[in-house]
């Protein structure tokens, strides 16, 4: 089975064309899976984000919703979500579908053997950018991923891009202990995968930036920054 999580918090506006697009696909020849679910994890959405995702739920038996009782943060949201699962594969994508599902068949033939992680890219030579984020949001991306790679992760271009498949041994390994609930949450997970005796592939894939993004430029940088001294410091 494959699972794919949707982390929603006040998606309510994109859900609805984000989860038709998942379904066209996963029902179609797109993906050759016997069986699927999608979870949706509303992390506190005050927009009526769960409301509509029950909605769908209700004709698509395969769909299921998850409330986190507050706003928590994305890396807890995924969390729930990939512990939650059932499927053999475990795919987390944003509610932007700033990757589309149709990249995932670029993912899945990289699992196999000690390969059981393998992330969306948007920094290789193969990668394609349609539409770039505002140049400072850019830079600031690039500024975080050269320290990550730095003092944590080396050899991976981008751990930001959120589009990453887990086999579901790797994902309940690797995000069971989760202690970062917000947005630097790819690098503990990954950082974990590595330690486990893992292999991360890393594969360029079409992203393109979707309007009203929910990172904050200041709040989002200083937290990231404070992640990721801890990563350096724990060893876990």
């Amino acid at each position: 089975m494959l699972s794919v999580i949707v982390p929603a918090f006040n998606e309510a506006t994109r859900l609805p064309a984000t989860l038709e697009a998942l379904r066209v696909h996963l029902d179609g020849a797109g993906e050759e899976v016997e069986a699927y679910e999608v979870i949706v994890v509303d992390d506190g959405s005050r927009d009526g984000t769960a409301e509509l995702a029950d909605k769908a739920a209700a004709g698509w038996p395969q769909l299921r919703v998850i409330r986190q009782p507050s706003n928590r943060g994305k890396g807890a949201a995924v969390q729930a979500g990939m512990l939650a699962a059932r499927g053999e594969l475990r795919l987390f994508t944003d509610a932007d579908m700033s990757t589309p599902i149709t990249e995932l068949a670029k993912l899945r033939p990289l699992i196999r053997g000690t390969t059981a992680v393998a992330i969306g890219s948007r920094a290789l030579a193969d990668s394609r950018v349609e539409v770039h984020q505002p140049l400072s949001r850019e830079l600031m991306g690039r500024t975080y991923n050269r320290m990550l790679q730095i003092l944590v992760l080396p050899g991976l271009q981008d751990t930001q891009c959120g589009f990453k498949l887990f086999t579901g041994e790797a994902a309940d390994a690797c995000f069971g202990p989760l202690r970062t609930a917000g947005f630097g949450f790819d690098a503990e997970v990954l950082q974990r995968a590595r330690r486990l005796g893992w292999t991360i592939a890393e594969v360029g894939v079409v992203w393109r930036h979707a309007e009203n993004s929910r990172v904050s430029p200041l709040r989002d940088s200083v937290g990231t920054l404070v992640d990721l001294i801890r990563l350096r410091l724990h060893r876990d």
